[in-house]
């Protein structure tokens, strides 16, 4: 079985009150698959990139047995590129630019191999481009998709369209708030129950995660850190975790997806203790598995 994930592939600058970083690599589905692949060793990925991508990342991508089948380069163009930079308290990026490039353009196109893909991550593009996807795929086991404001605000209805066949919607506080137009998570969380998806689970930044089913709930803490260098991808590499776990076991019963979710958590905290993928460019499974046990004794009572 593998892991499909669609999103973006970018080149980011970030500034953060520990540094700053140009062109460094970036993009929702980077996050997600480099994550991914710690647990798992069969991820998809599609996306668009320009004729001024370095070589050198796909070579990345490929040490971490990523597929870049997928991967369109488009001669004559430029990658996607954002900048943004982060104030003291870490909690939102100003965006100080944002270059869709060949990205403006993107039609996923899936190679007939990732058409029986047993899960699917639908990253924070399109949700008319999300519905694309789906539309290509046959039967999949298990859909996962995330959002952002920009499509909340100006693709609702498609939005919409979309989650009525997702499983599960990934999401940050500030989302499932706008999303529903209730204040409170857990009222809003059960809202978007109805809209078609079978789970929710919120990410709250540095106060952790939580998710709830029409049955189940379950809420876990952020690994404590005293250093934080940059946030940028934090929310997709726990959604790389999550997933790559919950295909490492096959299964997704309330039990498995609770470890996945600590799982997630923390990759989310080692990739936030440095730029872009350099934190886990290093990072080995060991590390993982000790810091999910640290997190255990966290919340053991």
């Amino acid at each position: 079985m593998s892991i499909l994930a669609v999103g973006s592939v970018g080149l980011d600058s970030v500034e953060t009150p520990a540094g700053k970083v140009e062109n460094a690599l970036g993009g929702s589905a980077i996050y997600f698959s480099t994550a991914a692949s710690f647990f798992y060793d069969s991820i998809r990925l599609v996306a668009v990139i320009g004729e001024d991508f370095p070589q050198t990342h796909l070579d990345f991508l490929q040490t971490r047995g990523i597929d870049v089948e997928g991967i369109e380069r488009i001669q004559g163009g430029k990658t996607f590129r954002w900048g943004g930079s982060y104030t003291e308290d870490l909690n939102s990026a100003i965006t100080l630019f944002t270059d869709l490039n060949v990205y403006g353009d993107f039609q996923p196109k899936l190679p007939n191999t990732y058409k029986t893909t047993p899960y699917i991550f639908l990253a924070n593009i399109n949700p008319e481009l999300q519905l694309n996807v789906l539309e290509q795929i046959t039967n999949p086991q298990l859909v996962v998709c995330d959002t952002m404001n920009l499509w909340i605000n100006n693709s609702r209805d498609a939005l919409m369209q979309t989650l009525r066949h997702v499983d599960i919607l990934i999401l940050n506080d500030g989302e499932v708030r706008l999303l529903t137009g209730e204040g409170n998570l857990i009222r809003a969380s059960k809202e978007i129950l109805t809209y078609g998806p079978k789970r929710v689970i919120v990410k709250k930044g540095e106060h952790g995660a939580m998710t709830l089913t029409n049955s189940t709930f379950f809420a876990a803490p952020a690994f404590p850190l005293e250093e934080v260098f940059d946030p940028t991808g934090a929310g997709d590499s726990f959604a790389g975790g999550f997933m790559g776990y919950l295909a490492t076991i096959g299964d997704t019963s309330e039990e498995t997806i609770r470890r996945a979710i600590i799982y997630g958590t923390v990759v989310a905290s080692f990739n936030v203790q440095d730029f872009s993928l350099n934190r886990q460019r290093t990072l080995t499974r060991s590390e993982i598995d000790f810091r999910y046990r640290q997190l255990q004794e966290v919340v053991a009572f």
